[in-house]
């Protein structure tokens, strides 16, 4: 079932008591127990599948870059940027493939869509805008939220666009539709929302009053975790069976899904008063996230120990945004203006073989140009 069949169903969804999974000490992964943090250590198996080799810095030209992420199949990243604009790029290359305008202020967050032919963003300006990615021009603006957009998802087949905002709501929307108004608005939550995921059936908020809300579409149910602290980040395991949380001034904590009880918790890292990202690796091995160091940290999923840090050198700043890769060892973190480039092994260089053959000689232009 699609997310859209499952909204046209549940118009209104009930709310269940919240589940006070903060205080909760069983552990029910190997290995989790507290212990002092130890020095990371990577071994030898661990190497070949970390991103431990920064292959190339983008200057994204876009003042602060407020988000970077990976297109569906990793070929592409979008960076969004302080200067208004929504930039997509080749990350292998480090080539500027198209630069979209149409946001009044800045852009703090986007997405692409499951076949590569949409992206949506959203901004301060308090609008969502889906744009064609060929073309560079927009389809849709939504201007249903009263401030800044934080956070926006597609869902599964990218029929509809979810948006979180600094007016404490959450908010859907149909992409095959020229309403200008949502197809429904969430409004539980009780600070500004911080972080979206959503799945085939779920949506996934994380917000700033400390509780991440998992709607169940199917069943028609809303589940409430208190974390600890304003969600900084919340996003579904690959499994879709737990969920990795983190908060401001607090640790990052995996949780069961559907018990909301606190699996894991990984710490050392520094995130006192920015909204940092966690993510899960490829693999869903690791838990790697920002730090206000210029580190990322890389713990074992399991074990809950640091294996790796990757350090992006003095006067990097907070490293706020991360994009992992969907199906390889790479990493993608923006830090002020910049965009970094992590790989497990140094790139193949591609040689642009010289061709003779006539095709070739009329693609080319002429020698006077």
């Amino acid at each position: 079932d699609s997310l859209l069949q499952e909204l046209n169903k549940n118009s209104r969804l009930i709310l269940h008591g919240e589940r006070q999974s903060h205080n909760t000490m069983s552990l029910s992964v190997q290995g989790c127990e507290p212990r002092p943090e130890p020095e990371p250590t990577p071994a030898a198996g661990q190497v070949s599948e970390l991103p431990l080799l920064k292959t190339l810095v983008l200057d994204c030209k876009q003042g602060a870059v407020r988000a970077v992420r990976f297109s569906v199949d990793g070929n592409y990243c979008f960076t969004a940027g302080a200067d208004k604009s929504l930039k997509l790029w080749n990350p292998n290359k480090g080539t500027v493939l198209k630069n979209y305008m149409g946001h009044g202020y800045e852009v703090l967050d986007a997405k692409g869509s499951c076949d590569n032919s949409q992206l949506v963003s959203c901004s301060m300006d308090k609008t969502i805008v889906l744009w064609d990615v060929s073309s560079g021009n927009w389809s849709r603006k939504w201007r249903g939220h009263l401030g800044s957009v934080n956070c926006v998802a597609f869902n599964e087949d990218s029929s509809v666009v979810v948006s979180g905002s600094v007016d404490t709501t959450v908010k859907v929307w149909d992409c095959r539709s020229r309403s200008q108004d949502p197809m429904q608005t969430m409004t539980e939550c009780k600070d500004s929302v911080t972080a979206l995921d959503v799945s085939d059936h779920e949506i996934l908020v994380g917000s700033g009053d400390g509780r991440v809300r998992l709607y169940d579409l199917r069943k028609g149910s809303l589940s409430t975790d208190y974390v600890g602290g304003a969600v900084a980040s919340a996003t579904f395991t690959r499994d879709g069976q737990c969920v990795l949380v983190s908060c401001v001034k607090n640790t990052i904590k995996l949780f069961d899904k559907s018990s909301g009880e606190m699996l894991s918790e990984f710490s050392g890292h520094i995130n006192k008063e920015y909204r940092l990202d966690s993510c899960l690796d490829h693999s869903d091995k690791y838990v790697l996230s920002g730090s206000e160091n210029g580190m990322v940290y890389i713990w074992d999923l399991v074990e809950g120990g640091l294996v790796a840090k990757l350090d992006h050198g003095p006067g990097s700043g907070p490293i706020h945004s991360l994009a992992q890769h969907p199906a390889r060892a790479q990493l993608l973190t923006a830090h002020k203006g910049m965009v970094s480039v992590w790989e497990d092994k140094e790139q193949e260089v591609e040689v642009d073989e010289q061709s003779m053959s006539s095709a070739s000689v009329y693609d080319s232009k002429p020698h006077w140009l």
